[in-house]
């Protein structure tokens, strides 16, 4: 087929191009709303989050929407949700994202930074780290996780929260730099999920 743009098509030609195409995602976007009482964008419809996370050899059950962009080695496990509007960075060694996490919209998660390298105007290099979200861990809109930091299973992350050092297992860790308000292991034993 030839991709070249055909400069002999009329606007009325074009309106009725796009008039079929507005129908054709009107009708998707019924259907979806029918299907999950949600609408989503253009690349939402034509997709499936499931065939998104597949695409990326991310564990059985997890789903992603289309905008979330992965860069590089990312490794996300099963039954994990990714937020629309994401940003999985494993570009500096590697993100690990375990089972049964929950990545809310608008989530940042980093392997590098460029700071040393632009404040040195470039004479000094990229710094790189990975970085590891553990089991279970909930991270609430549009919080960011940094280079190098791990978060240990069964934390909590609170919405729009900056996460520069490690979260123990069980934290709860809220603001901006995140700090922790208790662990699983300060919870009295009736607390405990597995007890």
């Amino acid at each position: 087929m030839d991709s070249r743009f055909d400069h002999r098509i009329t606007e009325e030609q074009a309106d009725e191009w796009l008039a079929l195409c507005r129908r054709f995602f009107q009708l998707l976007a019924a259907r979806k709303k029918r299907q999950f009482n949600r609408r989503v964008s253009i690349a939402d419809l034509l997709s499936e989050r499931h065939d998104n996370a597949a695409a990326y050899g991310f564990g059985e059950g997890t789903t992603m929407y289309d905008n979330v962009l992965v860069l590089s080695d990312v490794v996300v496990g099963r039954n994990t949700w990714i937020g629309p509007g994401c940003l999985l960075d494993g570009s500096g060694g590697g993100l690990e994202i375990g089972d049964w996490c929950s990545i809310s919209a608008g989530v940042q998660i980093y392997t590098h930074n460029t700071v040393n390298r632009s404040i040195s105007l470039g004479a000094k290099p990229v710094d790189y780290a990975p970085t590891k979200i553990g089991h279970g861990v909930y991270i609430g809109p549009n919080a960011v996780i940094q280079m190098g930091v791990t978060v240990g299973d069964r934390a909590v992350i609170g919405a729009n929260s900056l996460v520069n050092r490690d979260i123990p297992p069980g934290a709860k860790a809220f603001g901006s730099p995140a700090r922790l308000f208790g662990t699983e292991a300060s919870r009295p034993k009736s607390a405990r999920p597995d007890e």
